[in-house]
């Protein structure tokens, strides 16, 4: 992961870390994957994502993974520079190839997944040894995921990050149970990560797994409670969002949109995070406007082409009852 040299005075604003991959969507919505006759190729992953969105809103951003040296691997490094992202930390694997992702698509709330990440991904090949820990301290935000920590090396390699990062540190809680060996193995190494940041992100099924508890304000109450972070926000789908920090709850309703695929919205609402943290908003206007980008790609169709950019949010909350830019 080592990558030219950077002067001192240039660190990232965001840096992710963590699972890639090239996401093949059917372009024909409402019909089994067996069926579908026409596909669109995207660049995915869920922290991958979270830096194309960052990026839109003006972030300088960079990720840390590892693709095959495959066709697909340059494809993954043209669409990131493509969406202003820095590639120096996207690295191949010789001999594994880039991951795929298919779905289907039958809105408002049925999407399933499918991963080929076989015989294994090149993004759980991270290593520790590899990795600029002097960038990746640097960054005012870093970003890493649950899914990283799954395998070794790449679980090493996150903790490590983590614990050289001396500021705001987010563990997006992205379970993925295909990936795991059991919930209990998820999670151990989750809780363990969770020593090592300051804020965590996730839905409900993802903040059970990690607390144990499926009540938001107690899940919440969890993660703050039990591992000193700073900020909990637990996304609670048709629900709305729910986010706490010490001594402030805040709630935040959901933006109704007439859904299309449901996937990317987690990532959009997760880099927009990452920008209302950076510019010190409070954390209504954080979760407004983080709610905002993500109800915007749950109505489209693709993931990081899908991401807005800050003025489309803005027009997209102007839009929304009680919402403000």
């Amino acid at each position: 992961m080592t990558g030219p040299p950077r002067p001192p005075h240039e660190p990232f604003d965001v840096v992710t870390m963590g699972r890639v991959s090239v996401d093949v969507y059917p372009r024909e919505i409402g019909v089994p994957l067996e069926d579908v006759e026409t596909f669109g190729r995207y660049l995915g992953g869920s922290p991958t994502n979270v830096a194309v969105a960052a990026a839109r809103h003006g972030r300088r951003t960079a990720v840390v993974t590892r693709t095959g040296d495959d066709p697909f691997g340059r494809f993954v490094r043209t669409a990131l520079r493509r969406y202003g992202v820095d590639d120096r930390y996207v690295t191949a694997v010789p001999g594994l190839p880039t991951p795929l992702a298919f779905c289907e698509i039958f809105p408002p709330d049925d999407f399933p997944l499918y991963f080929y990440r076989y015989p294994k991904a090149p993004d759980l090949e991270i290593r520790a040894e590899e990795l600029d820990l002097d960038a990746l301290a640097s960054a005012r935000i870093l970003w890493a995921t649950v899914t990283g920590l799954s395998q070794e090396p790449s679980r090493t390699a996150t903790l490590a990050a983590l614990a050289a990062h001396p500021g705001r540190t987010v563990l997006d809680l992205d379970h993925r149970p295909m990936l795991w060996t059991s919930p209990a193995d998820a999670r151990h190494w989750t809780r363990r990560a969770l020593e090592h940041v300051t804020v965590a992100v996730g839905n409900l099924e993802e903040c059970e797994v990690a607390t144990g508890e499926r009540d938001p304000r107690a899940a919440a109450g969890a993660l703050l409670d039990g591992f000193g972070l700073d900020l909990a926000i637990v996304k609670r789908g048709p629900a709305g969002v729910l986010a706490a920090a010490p001594g402030e709850i805040v709630e935040c309703p959901p933006v109704e949109v007439e859904v299309v695929n449901g996937l990317g919205a987690g990532d959009a609402f997760g880099g927009a995070v990452c920008h209302g943290l950076l510019a010190g908003w409070d954390l209504d206007r954080v979760l407004a406007f983080a709610g905002a980008a993500g109800a915007i790609v749950a109505s489209r169709l693709a993931c990081a082409d899908a991401m807005p950019d800050t003025a489309e949010v803005e027009k997209a909350m102007a839009g929304t009852a009680g919402g403000t830019a």
